[in-house]
């Protein structure tokens, strides 16, 4: 089985690298270790530079078609006083979008099998093969039963935060967080929310993210160094305790709504930049790139380095590679740094709304960076046919 590429990972990074490089005539095959549509940890809220590729690649039409509700504005509860900033039409974009994961990776799959990648659920990849100079040159997976051996040109690694490509190729940590929070969340209805909701004091920190079916996302972050002692005993009386101690008001608000779904928790991981391509390889999503969950960024991190990606491969130069590398490191770095401080947990309410325009600014100037990129007609909706043999 020879590949041009081959993809480790199927949820949003690695679909999205699929579809596109299948769309410039890739012969792709993307593996994944789970199933199907299935669900993931998610902060689900997208960034205007999300939805203007989502939008650029055709995909929007499927995500507003199952009810996705509209956010026109975000609100920074501090302290002292709330902020609330609506979203203005800029760059094709005039509201925000956070579907669920069991929408968003669905769809991007979908649009990548229409347009010819070949999707393997249920491998597991156990390893890279390399030839005698030492690069990539395919994978080693197995269903459980048979190990397979699959060659592609490249090999990218889209298989999250602990990726099992990026530690079999060695992939450098360039840049590491100091810090991180622990996150307990949960979906609720009847508790209507007027677009993205953050509430952010000293110790803790909580969000409202409406998403699909009429249930609004709840989450609490506090140190990560403190989240064991508080969830161990009982995680629901530590949600609604910490919820509490994030917002007292908007702890009462839940009295009146009901959650639907169980808590789930993830327990936090000091962020990092990776090294991200070499002979053979290449890396995208949280494989190479993970900061905080607080500033709900991670979804839009991964499109835009799943295109950034995707024009590099097309390209195919040495330089191209090089390039991607840069660019993704430019617009990461501040936005770490700056996610990074306000996972500390421990600041003012005045440096606090410091850290929130100043990361406020870098989403902006990542926004313009996607838009003046040069178009491909290849990565366009027209072109997603399936690939001809």
């Amino acid at each position: 089985m020879k590949f041009d590429v081959i993809v480790v990972g199927a949820r949003c990074a690695g679909a999205a690298t699929a579809l596109l490089l299948a769309r410039c005539g890739a012969r792709v095959l993307v593996v994944d270790r789970g199933a199907y549509a299935t669900d993931a940890l998610s902060t689900h809220a997208l960034m205007r530079g999300a939805v203007l590729q989502l939008r650029r690649w055709g995909v929007l039409p499927a995500i507003l078609a199952a009810g996705t509700p509209a956010v026109r504005s975000t609100t920074f509860s501090y302290t002292g006083h709330d902020v609330t900033v609506p979203i203005e039409p800029r760059f094709e974009v005039a509201e925000l979008y956070a579907p669920r994961r069991t929408l968003l990776d669905r769809v991007l799959v979908d649009a990548a099998a229409n347009s010819g990648v070949e999707l393997r659920y249920g491998l597991r990849v156990q390893d890279v093969v390399k030839d005698a100079r030492g690069r990539v040159r395919g994978i080693v997976a197995t269903d459980g039963r048979t190990a397979y051996e699959i060659e592609a040109d490249l090999v990218v690694g889209a298989d999250g935060l602990h990726s099992t490509i990026a530690e079999r190729v060695g992939a450098e940590t360039v840049v590491e967080g100091k810090y991180a929070t622990g996150t307990l969340y949960s979906y609720w209805e009847g508790l209507p929310v007027d677009g993205y909701y953050w509430r952010f004091q000293t110790g803790a920190s909580l969000g409202a993210i409406p998403t699909n079916d009429g249930a609004t996302c709840v989450f609490v972050s506090v140190p990560s160094t403190r989240f064991g002692d508080e969830v161990r005993a009982d995680k629901a009386s530590a949600y609604r305790r910490l919820l509490r101690t994030a917002s007292s008001a908007f702890g009462a608000r839940l009295d009146g709504a009901r959650m639907v779904e169980p808590i789930r928790g993830f327990g936090g991981q000091p962020g990092f930049i990776k090294r991200s391509s070499g002979p053979g390889w290449a890396l995208v999503g949280d494989s190479s790139y993970f900061k905080d969950t607080l500033t709900a960024h991670g979804i839009t991190d991964a499109l835009r380095d799943a295109e950034l990606l995707a024009r590099a491969v097309v390209a195919g130069t040495a330089q191209a590679f090089a390039d991607y590398e840069k660019t993704r490191h430019d617009l990461s770095r501040r936005l770490f740094e700056v996610t990074d401080e306000i996972a500390s947990l421990d600041w003012t309410d005045e440096r606090a709304q410091s850290l929130h325009r100043a990361f406020s600014s870098e989403m902006a100037r990542e926004v313009r960076a996607l838009a003046a990129l040069e178009p491909l007609p290849c990565l366009l909706p027209s072109a997603s046919g399936p690939r001809e043999a």
